[in-house]
């Protein structure tokens, strides 16, 4: 009767019914729609650089040649039929027109030249141990800048890239000069004295199932972790719904009734705890059949169906707890309600459900591993990314568990305090 009582109470709160099942379909299927237009408008899409060439040299070329190749960018030397010099470029990025402008200094690529040759010359005469040998006197050159212009909204990962990417452009050309011009002063015609291949490349490892390459996306991650923010979310109703019998008398009513308090709070877990789990499986169905349907990538279960769910009952434990121990402390809902609302949404945040946690600063990366939230979320990350079992979760399950009890010993403590007082 104590569960059917939790049940009724629910089901006649349509605003919170809403709030349990519908708001966090809606914010999952947005905030992935989100992510997937940010990202297409990166990758789907031509980015258009300006390119101003003051070098027209070898250097120039294989920039303009590289940048080309790729399929993401898309070069402009003209703006209204006339030849890009730096100034227009300038103002044109300033105005956010463009994202990006690239500017060669000029004679980058004959400077460069003349640059490796009396190094190369140096090197040489170093060698030659004859008593003719005389170390030419050398001409400085100064180094020269490649400017690059970027749109104050750019964001920082982008400039780090093209940074990165023009100047292993750079370093390819000055490496083939260098092998050039120790060819050509050694008075060898072949190519084949100097390997210009390079010795040291990187290979990119990704996890594969069954030969097929596992590629993470945004679905792996948001699936989970919304449906976590859903279920932390009852900590909402739970601890309204603590508050009102506890201000309509409905509490002293029970208590008077020969029950034990556990019944009190193990029909609110049971209840509960079916609540999370129709969140849960609901996020789910959204995943696999709805994002298909809207052109996200499907959220593939395979064999992990019982993990997933196991992952998602402890979870659920751990939010019970906590909407349990706020009812019990708060006395009115106008407490209970903005604190288990804010609450929740700061459990997210320092949990990984918002932001990455690698990418947060150090502080709030230990600060991290306090929400109960970033315990679910590698608990899922383990199942779905890292393909690991029962084993690789128990710590997460270990620890949402005991949350789930501290939290119950802290409401049933400050219970039998309030009443002996």
């Amino acid at each position: 009767m104590s569960i059917r009582k939790e049940f009724l109470l629910l089901f006649r709160d349509v605003g919170g019914i809403v709030i349990l099942f519908v708001m966090p379909i809606i914010l999952l299927i947005t905030i992935t729609m989100v992510q997937k237009t940010s990202y297409d408008s990166i990758t789907g899409t031509r980015v258009k650089i300006l390119f101003v060439d003051n070098d027209k040299g070898e250097i120039s070329k294989t920039v303009r040649n590289e940048i080309d190749s790729i399929d993401v960018f898309e070069l402009v030397e003209t703006l209204d039929n006339k030849a890009l010099d730096e100034n227009m470029a300038k103002e044109a990025v300033s105005r956010g027109d463009y994202q990006l402008a690239v500017v060669l200094p000029q004679d980058l690529s004959t400077d460069l030249a003349e640059h490796i040759k009396q190094n190369v010359d140096k090197i040489l005469v170093e060698f030659d141990y004859s008593q003719d040998s005389i170390i030419p006197a050398l001409t400085p050159i100064e180094p020269k800048e490649i400017n690059l212009y970027f749109d104050p909204a750019t964001q920082g990962a982008f400039k780090s890239a093209i940074k990165n990417t023009i100047d292993k452009l750079i370093a390819t050309v000055e490496n083939k000069q260098i092998y050039a011009t120790f060819q050509k002063e050694l008075g060898v015609e072949s190519g084949e004295v100097f390997s210009k291949q390079n010795f040291i490349r990187f290979k990119d490892i990704a996890p594969q199932e069954e030969g097929k390459e596992i590629i993470p996306n945004a679905v792996q991650h948001n699936v989970p972790a919304w449906a976590l923010f859903a279920i932390f979310f009852i900590i909402v109703p739970l601890s309204i719904n603590i508050v009102k019998e506890k201000s309509q008398g409905t509490m002293v009513r029970l208590i008077t009734n020969p029950v034990p308090y556990s019944f009190f709070l193990i029909s609110k877990t049971i209840t509960y705890s079916i609540i999370s789990g129709i969140q849960f499986y609901l996020m789910l169905l959204v995943g696999v059949f709805v994002f298909p349907v809207l052109g996200l990538p499907q959220f593939v279960v395979g064999d992990n169906f019982i993990l997933l769910s196991l992952m998602a009952f402890f979870s659920g434990l751990a939010a019970i707890g906590l909407g349990i121990v706020i009812g019990t402390l708060c006395s009115t809902q106008e407490q209970s309600a903005p604190f288990g609302a804010t609450f929740v949404v700061i459990l997210a945040a320092l949990g990984g459900v918002w932001v990455p946690v690698f990418i947060m600063p150090p502080i709030m990366q230990k600060l991290s591993v306090l929400s109960p939230m970033n315990w679910g979320l590698n608990g899922f990350y383990d199942i779905v990314l890292r393909k690991g079992g029962l084993l690789d979760i128990a710590p997460e399950i270990i620890l949402l568990f005991l949350f789930f009890g501290l939290t119950l010993l802290i409401a049933i403590l400050y219970d039998k305090k309030k009443r002996t007082i």
